[in-house]
C-alpha cells in the first residue's frame, strides 16, 4: 500500500507542478531577478503548492495513523489532524507571500500559528530529557516555548537556503529520506509513511524545480518542507533522550548550520542578524568557482553525509557517538573556515594549525 502511495505522490507532483506554475503567471506571484539572486529573468514561483497537493492527495489516500502514546494523551485534536491544519496554514502564509511579499512579521505570525496548531493542539512538546550520566531535565513552563522554537527556526532555516534551482527540495529530500530510514528502523510507521510522501512529491517537483528551474518552490514550498520536517523529526525522536534530540540536529546539519555561520557573520560585521546578503553557503561555492549545478550537487552530498552522520550516531555507543560529533564538529569548522562562510577573515582553526606549524 505504501509503495503505491508514493507512486501516487511522484505522479501528483509532476502533473500539478505544469498547473501550479500558470497560476503562478495568472496571479502575479513571480520571483524578480534582482542584486541577491542568482536567476536573470522574471520566474514563477509558489511551486510549493504543487508539493503540498500532491503529498495531500496521497496522504488522505494513505490515512496514516500515529499510535497512541503517552507523548499526546493531553491532545486537544489528534496529532495527525493538527498537522494538517498546521501545514494549511504555512501554506496560506507562504502563498501570501509569494503574492504580495507580506512583512516579516506576518510571515512569523503565521509560522507561530501553525507552530502553535501542532505544539498546543496536538501536544508534540518536549517537557523533559533523560540526561545521558543520569537524571532528567525537566523544560517545566519552557516545553512548549522551546517546542515551537525549534519549529519555526527549522522552518526558517529550510527558507534561507532556498537559493539555487533545486536546492531546498534536494536537501529536503536527503533529511526526508534519512527520517524515513530512522523511522523504519525504530519501527515508527507514522512518521516513516509521512516522510516517504513528502519525499516522492519533493522529488516530483525536482524534475521542473533543478537548473535550469522552470519554477520555484517560493515560500509555499520552503515554509512547507520546513514546518513538516521540523514537526516529524520531534515525533520520530519523542523518546526524549540527550541523543533522540541532537540525531535530527545532525540530520539537519546543512540548514542549520549555513543559519548558525549566518548569525555569526552578521555579528561579527555589526549587521542586524535579519539581514538578507550573498554569503550563504552556495553563495560561497559559487564565489569560489563552482557552477550552479555542481554547487547544489555539492551541497546535497553534505547533506547525505549528515544523514549518514545521524544514522551512525543513533547505533553508536555513547563514546562512540561524542567521538562522532567531535570529528564532526572539527570538520565544520574546517570547512567553513576554508569557504569563508562566517566571513572571509574568520580562521581560528586554520591560523592555529599554521602557528603549531611554525
Amino acid at each position: 500500500m505504501l509503495y503505491l502511495t508514493l507512486v501516487v505522490a511522484f505522479i501528483a507532483s509532476i502533473l500539478l507542478t505544469p498547473l501550479v506554475k500558470r497560476l503562478a503567471f495568472r496571479i502575479g506571484a513571480v520571483d524578480r531577478p534582482n542584486y541577491r539572486k542568482v536567476h536573470a529573468r522574471i520566474m514563477p514561483r509558489l511551486g510549493g503548492l504543487a508539493i503540498f497537493g500532491s503529498f495531500l492527495i496521497a496522504y488522505l489516500f494513505l490515512q496514516p495513523k500515529d499510535p497512541v502514546s503517552a507523548a499526546f494523551e493531553a491532545s486537544l485534536i489528534p496529532i495527525e489532524t493538527a498537522i494538517i491544519i498546521g501545514a494549511f496554514l504555512i501554506i496560506v502564509t507562504g502563498v501570501l507571500d509569494d503574492m504580495l511579499e507580506i512583512t516579516a512579521k506576518a510571515k512569523m505570525l503565521g509560522q507561530l500559528a501553525a507552530a502553535g496548531v501542532v505544539v498546543i493542539g496536538g501536544g508534540l512538546e518536549i517537557s523533559f530529557i533523560n540526561l545521558p550520566f543520569g537524571g532528567v531535565l525537566d523544560f517545566g513552563y519552557f516545553s512548549i516555548p522551546l517546542t515551537i522554537i525549534w519549529i519555526v527556526g527549522i522552518t526558517n532555516a529550510i527558507n534561507l537556503i532556498d537559493g539555487l534551482d533545486g536546492l531546498a527540495a534536494g536537501v529536503s529530500t536527503v533529511a526526508l529520506l534519512t527520517l524515513t530510514a530512522m523511522a523504519f528502523i525504530m519501527g515508527d510507521v507514522f512518521v516513516m509513511s509521512t516522510a516517504a510522501i513528502l519525499a516522492a512529491s519533493s522529488i516530483g517537483f525536482l524534475f521542473y524545480n533543478f537548473h535550469p528551474a522552470k519554477i520555484f518552490m517560493g515560500d509555499t514550498g520552503a515554509l512547507f518542507l520546513g514546518f513538516m520536517i521540523s514537526v516529524l523529526a520531534l515525533m520520530g525522536f519523542k523518546n526524549v533522550t540527550v541523543v533522540a534530540l541532537i540525531i535530527p540536529i545532525i540530520m539537519l546539519g546543512v540548514p542549520i548550520s549555513d543559519t548558525f555561520f549566518a548569525i555569526v557573520r552578521r555579528v561579527r560585521e555589526k549587521k542586524s542578524i535579519s539581514e538578507a546578503d550573498k554569503s550563504h553557503l552556495h553563495h560561497c561555492l559559487l564565489n569560489i568557482g563552482f557552477s550552479h549545478s555542481q554547487t547544489v550537487l555539492i551541497i546535497y552530498g553534505i547533506s547525505a553525509l549528515f544523514g549518514l552522520a545521524a544514522l551512525l550516531f543513533s547505533q553508536a555507543t555513547l563514546w562512540g557517538g561524542i567521538l562522532l560529533i567531535g570529528v564532526m564538529l572539527l570538520a565544520i569548522e574546517l570547512f567553513v573556515e576554508v569557504v569563508g562562510l562566517a566571513g572571509k577573515n574568520y580562521r581560528p582553526l586554520i591560523n592555529l594549525v599554521r602557528m603549531i606549524g611554525k
